[in-house]
């Protein structure tokens, strides 16, 4: 019987220790990594103010790009939704916090269980939630708002995004269980952080509309903030809402302070400088290093009423570039690709026109654990060495490097190397133009929706010039900008893409094969490489920082050195002129915050 005991005893321990190594999660919140910062029963965020007061009005103005809205569904392909309302209007099963990465704690979910497996993740819904028309947030809500998400009047991002989610099943009233088509570390993050919206919007009659025929009706949501008035054209203002359900939860305690968010809409960038500076709104972001240097200034500046603040932050510096279709000749060749990035001369521009307000991207990752430097590791050259004949050569070698015209470098230095590489790739200047042996001359449109785009881009386009090239801009406004680019009906652009301290499923969007085909996904590229794809696998199916990180390395080796970016620059600080008087905000802003979505938050009025 001693024995049987002892058997017994030993398996039941080991059952236990077995349970407690399984990466499972049934908690208040979820991590990638184990390591959430706030532990379970804490009272607020560090960075919110638990005893702001509610009130008053913030005024912001709208993103630069977009001129005015025609929407008020965020999810479809067609039209402009206003800004902020995805933010404002709708909750989540989980929310992430400002000053961590890779986390998410609960909102509308009370409660997060991740399967031994990694195949499932079930969330169990908070009684008290409740959408803006008093209906309680249910499991089948949260299957309505996935399923609609990846239907097919939505953007394609969304079914990439999610492809590897096998379904949802509602299994009770208040549970709903996401399915995995293969274990995935940051799936319960990704669907944890799908926006809820009530089966209700867009029913008329009794009967649901197609999703791209719900485009003004109001969204119900369950945020804290509603649709206030309205003139189209002119602005938008979401009220708070008194009885938001979520507001003394730990996750909402001390953020949307403000009664009233009012965003106002300028036709150009003249017109909102010239508006702040007559008082016509609280805060405005600014991302030229011309403006900020020389123009905010003026009387409510030298009065103390406005002021201007730089905010240090933590993000990933992205990866804003030129982007060259590679859809179209001459960019299938990667010679004359990597020549147009030789002809950009950066250290002119950032002395003559940023201010030395910038520094140079490169590469995808940059400010992360995820950037590559020298020399491949051996872990990245397993990764890589399947691959070897169909990815860059210079992959397995140093990490590139901007080329660049200070120093020892120099621009002629790097038109002539650029001569040399399109001379290989067939092109050669003859009767005052580059062309190839069909004696095409190379002309390249650059698409904008700015016109002021053209100050930046004309130094690259003078230098293309020297080299044969004649490099077009094209300016189109906003919409017809945004059609063009969901079709790739473009030669190049500039995209500012947001980086990331965790990447995973959305470089799917970007760089897969897959994407490539799909109008209006992510891949403006058009790059299409079954040795990326099997990289952006690698780098979502890591199951630790220590399989993440040579995938990550290796796949911005290759991206890099396709040369189908040409990198531009980024800034480490957020600069925004705001009203001092007006505004009250929190000590220091937490390190992966964005500014104006910090403002929105956190800020109160005084």
């Amino acid at each position: 019987m001693k024995t049987v005991q002892n058997c017994r005893m030993r398996g039941f321990v080991l059952w236990c220790l077995c349970w407690c190594v399984v990466p499972t999660w049934a908690a208040h919140g979820y991590a990638l990594w184990g390591d959430l910062k706030y532990p379970a029963g804490f009272t607020h965020f560090d960075y919110a103010n638990p005893a702001a007061p509610k009130g008053g009005e913030l005024r912001l103005v709208s993103n630069s790009r977009i001129s005015t809205f025609d929407k008020y569904n965020p999810f479809t392909i067609k039209g402009s939704a206003p800004a902020y309302l995805s933010n404002l209007m709708f909750d989540s099963l989980l929310t992430g916090a400002l000053d961590e990465t890779g986390s998410g704690y609960g909102l509308l979910a009370e409660d997060v269980v991740v399967a031994p497996d990694g195949l499932s993740a079930t969330f169990k819904l908070r009684p008290e939630a409740r959408f803006h028309n008093g209906d309680p947030v249910l499991a089948a809500d949260v299957k309505h708002s996935y399923d609609t998400l990846i239907g097919p009047f939505t953007s394609p991002a969304f079914k990439t995004l999610l492809e590897d989610v096998a379904g949802v099943e509602v299994l009770g009233e208040r549970t709903v269980r996401y399915r995995f088509k293969k274990p995935n570390r940051e799936l319960p993050l990704t669907v944890g952080g799908l926006p809820v919206f009530s089966r209700q919007w867009g029913i008329e009659n009794g009967k649901a509309k197609p999703f791209d025929q719900v485009v003004t009706d109001i969204p119900i949501g369950s945020g804290p903030y509603k649709i206030g008035p309205v003139r189209f054209g002119k602005d938008i203002t979401y009220v708070r809402d008194p009885s938001y359900w979520a507001r003394d939860l730990a996750v909402k305690r001390g953020l949307g302070n403000f009664d009233r968010v009012t965003v106002k809409i300028y036709k150009d960038n003249t017109a909102r400088l010239e508006a702040l500076k007559a008082g016509e709104f609280d805060l405005m972001r600014f991302f030229s290093a011309g403006d900020w240097a020389r123009r905010v200034s003026g009387k409510r500046f030298d009065s103390g009423e406005l002021a201007k603040g730089e905010f240090k932050h933590r993000q990933p510096s992205g990866f804003q570039s030129y982007v060259l279709n590679t859809r179209r000749a001459p960019f299938k060749d990667p010679r004359v690709r990597e020549a147009l990035g030789l002809a950009m001369d950066y250290e002119w521009m950032n002395r003559q026109m940023f201010y030395n307000a910038y520094q140079r991207v490169n590469g995808l990752f940059g400010n992360t654990d995820c950037q590559a430097t020298g020399l491949p590791s051996p872990a990245e050259l397993a990764l890589l060495s399947p691959w070897r004949g169909q990815v860059p050569d210079a992959a397995f070698g140093p990490m590139t490097v901007p080329p660049r015209t200070d120093g020892d470098s120099s621009l002629r230095a790097n038109l002539r190397r650029a001569q040399t590489l399109l001379k290989e790739a067939g092109w050669e200047v003859r009767d005052g133009a580059l062309r190839n042996a069909q004696g095409e001359a190379m002309v390249i449109e650059y698409l904008d929706s700015n016109e002021a785009g053209a100050r930046v881009v004309t130094p690259w386009a003078r230098n293309l010039e020297k080299l044969g090239i004649a490099l077009k801009f094209r300016p189109v406004d906003f919409a017809l900008y945004q059609q063009r680019l969901q079709k790739f009906e473009f030669d190049v652009t500039t995209l500012a893409y947001q980086g990331t301290h965790n990447p995973g499923q959305e470089l799917a969007d970007l760089f897969g094969s897959k994407a490539a085909d799909t109008e209006d996904s992510g891949n403006h590229t058009g790059m299409k490489s079954p040795a990326v794809d099997a990289l952006i696998a690698a780098v979502t199916a890591a199951k630790s920082k220590a399989e993440l990180l040579p995938a990550c390395h290796a796949l911005e080796r290759v991206i890099a050195h396709s040369h189908v970016l040409i990198p531009q620059w980024t800034a480490g600080t957020h600069r925004m002129a705001y009203n001092a008087r007006r505004l009250q905000r929190p000590t220091g802003m937490p390190p992966y915050a964005t500014g104006e979505l910090w403002a929105i938050d956190t800020w109160w009025a005084k």
